[in-house]
């Protein structure tokens, strides 16, 4: 394995070999020991608590940097068959599913007390996997849905069918979850304008595949995807016994085009100005007319709430005037499709093929199916998250990295703190009111003081499809008892053995979860220039989410309202826009670039977090000289960090679906935020003419 500096050295073109060069003394790092060797099922990053392996010298830094950090591994990975996608956090995942499923089998195996977690877990996964039982079931745990639907003979039956199957799945600002299959979802949270309390918020669904474009665009590869969903619907009608399934697909996909059309971008979306409306009752049924709105709320729980959030009003007003101007037909024939649809992986194998040919191979390109054991674990989780996420961090987190971690995050604090001292273009009064905000966040790492109680929540031996329909049901009527109650400042939208971090606006807290903390964004025994870089990063990206496009929207105390000077938030929104144009240069498809809107609040999140981490780490020294490790500065550890943290390579149907839909940025581009750092350009001799080189009048700089 060659190592780092060797790999420094070879990238550094003569002209700038003197900028190299002071890396070039220190002996050589030890060649890291192959991943078999190691302990645990995670990479070896040797010395430096990195993959030098995984670099590629042949390209400039100042070129391509994500290459350089990441070439090798990008030319060697190969995409799992059962992936879309691969990267740094699906390594990760990867070893989380591995440790929880070994905990969920314990459970399933020692069989605990009834009605106790560990006995729910193990009853549900051992539910799942008992394929035999599945199979003999074949679509007959469909049959009660299915004959509501048939028995639907008004707009008010249909308006109260559509009622009681809205669930809690969508979170649009914590968990970026905006899609649902059902007409609409449901997302209970702070209100926008009154975080003392709750409020429902209705927010636009109903579409089968991932977003309006699919329906929409004249495209020929989504022509072709149009067709093949309509053979999808209809191979899932036949195999739940309908006739006639050809003209019934026809219908589906017809009534779900006109939905389509209704709907916002994935950028209005996220446009807090746009989305924050709130109707009245009254007003619901004025603004939105077209669905019987008593029978809908009383179906759903909610016929005594005076006041909603109507996330995309337009949509909602649009998909509410279809369901009185559409033909009841079609809409039977579309309800009974996605009920059988949201079932399939529940239900016997014809099924469970049937929707992944369509949703992992068609629209995401994935070859095969994961192993049934993974898709327990998932399900499992959906179910039980804090459950399993005790078991989890009992044995998988121990407190040293907890404290660590958290020593880490009041250091990048701190740091952020002092970046806005600095700022010259912003007032003092808007200073004042960014340290108010920074200095309320609420922080936690690993998992949640309070755990959640799953006690009404009842698992049912041998009854894989009822216990996902009670678990979606539980984590409704959950979500539905908040309305009126004090508001928990503490919830956790992540579990513990969750890959990812959190910002959570409404709450002005970030979150951690334990299995993000392990190599390679954390390890204890690494650099600490890289660990600033890799989960300082992270740290300072989740920081830097509460002043983004967005996040600079919210007070210190959650609030949308506005904390800023009329010329503050012109040069904010000014220097937002350069970094978007930034990003819409950037183009991974033939036909599609990079949404610089779209993924506007992840590149701010990114470029000011990069830079809060960088900081920190060189305040985390209290004034001692930065090391040295075998020639290679601290400065060049912390971006090498940072890049290999966005590895990643993705198929095509993939990569498409992202750039509609994702609000992050693809890696390789995520990784090249580094050329708006000035202290980057000495760190690798990036000079003029090289891709990456901005002048410095150009380099973005934001917080």
């Amino acid at each position: 394995m060659t190592n780092l500096k060797t790999l420094l050295l070879a990238a550094c073109a003569p002209v700038i070999l003197a900028a190299c060069a002071t890396t070039a003394a220190a002996p050589s790092a030890p060649t890291p020991p192959p991943v078999a060797e190691a302990p645990k099922p995670k990479p070896a990053y040797g010395t430096f608590g990195f993959d030098t392996a995984g670099m590629d010298a042949s390209v400039k830094p100042g070129d391509d940097f994500f290459s350089y950090a990441n070439g090798t591994w990008v030319k060697t990975t190969e995409i799992p068959a059962d992936r879309s996608s691969y990267n740094t956090f699906a390594v990760l995942r990867e070893a989380a599913s591995k440790r929880t499923v070994e905990l969920i089998e314990t459970a399933a195996k020692t069989k605990g007390p009834a009605g106790s977690e560990a006995r729910m877990i193990g009853d549900y996964y051992a539910s799942f996997m008992d394929e035999a039982a599945v199979e003999a079931k074949g679509a007959t745990p469909l049959a009660p849905e299915l004959a509501q639907i048939a028995a639907i003979k008004t707009r008010k039956d249909l308006s109260a069918q559509l009622g009681g199957s809205i669930r809690a799945d969508v979170d649009v600002m914590n968990a970026t979850n905006t899609k649902t299959d059902r007409l609409f979802g449901l997302w209970v949270v702070e209100n926008l304008n009154d975080t003392s309390r709750y409020l429902p918020y209705i927010i636009q669904g109903g579409l089968g595949m991932p977003d309006r474009t699919y329906y929409l665009d004249a495209g020929a590869k989504y022509v072709d995807l149009r067709a093949k969903y309509k053979t999808h619907v209809a191979n899932q009608l036949r195999l739940a016994g309908f006739s006639d399934v050809d003209a019934r697909a026809a219908r589906v996909l017809a009534l779900e085009t006109k939905i389509a059309a209704t709907h916002w971008t994935a950028a209005d979306t996220f446009d807090i100005p746009k989305t924050n409306v709130q109707w009245t009752r009254a007003e619901l049924s004025k603004k939105a007319p077209g669905m019987d709105w008593d029978a809908f709320l009383t179906a759903a729980g909610l016929a005594g709430q005076p006041m909603f959030g109507a996330w995309q009003s337009t949509a909602i007003t649009g998909e509410a005037r279809l369901v009185a101007s559409e033909p009841l037909a079609a809409w039977k024939d579309y309800l009974a499709f996605h009920t059988v649809e949201r079932g399939a992986p529940y239900l016997s194998k014809a099924f469970v093929d049937e929707s992944f040919a369509f949703n992992g191979t068609a629209l995401s390109g994935t070859p095969e199916q994961s192993a049934r054991w993974k898709r327990g674990v998932d399900f499992t989780g959906n179910a039980l998250g804090e459950a399993i996420g005790k078991l989890y961090v009992a044995k998988y987190f121990p407190p040293e990295s907890k404290a660590e971690v958290e020593g880490m995050v009041k250091n990048i604090l701190a740091a952020f703190d002092k970046r806005i001292d600095r700022l010259d273009w912003m007032d003092p009064v808007t200073k004042a009111k960014a340290h108010e905000k920074l200095a309320n966040f609420q922080v936690g790492v690993g998992y949640p003081d309070k755990w959640r109680d799953y006690s009404g929540l009842q698992i049912v031996a041998g009854d894989a499809y009822g216990n996902w329909q009670r678990g979606e049901l539980f984590e409704y009527r959950r979500n539905l008892a908040k309305l009126g109650q004090p508001v928990d400042r503490g919830e956790w939208y992540m579990t513990p053995q969750t890959v990812n971090a959190l910002n959570a606006p409404m709450q002005n807290s970030i979150s951690f979860p334990a299995a993000i903390l392990e190599p390679p964004f954390f390890d204890p025994k690494a650099d600490p220039a890289v660990n600033y870089g890799a989960i300082g990063g992270v740290i300072g990206h989740e920081i830097s989410h509460g002043f983004d496009d967005a996040g600079a929207l919210f007070d210190a105390h959650g609030n949308v309202r506005n904390w800023w000077t009329d010329a503050d938030m012109a040069h904010f929104k000014a220097s937002a826009k350069q970094l978007s144009a930034q990003y819409d240069a950037y183009k991974p498809l033939p036909d599609l670039v990079v949404n610089g809107d779209l993924t506007l609040g992840e590149n701010i999140a990114d470029l000011a977090g990069l830079a809060t981490a960088y900081d920190a780490y060189h305040l985390s020294l209290k004034g001692a000289p930065a090391p040295v490790i075998d020639g290679v500065t601290a400065d060049q550890r912390i971006f090498l960090g940072w890049a290999q943290n966005y590895r990643s390579k993705a198929r095509e149907a993939a990569l498409r679906r992202a750039l509609l839909t994702d609000g992050h940025s693809p890696g390789e581009y995520r990784a090249d935020t580094v050329r708006n750092l000035d202290a980057w350009y000495p760190a690798f001799g990036a000079k003029p003419g090289e891709k990456l080189y901005l002048a410095p009048a150009d380099r973005v700089k934001i917080w």
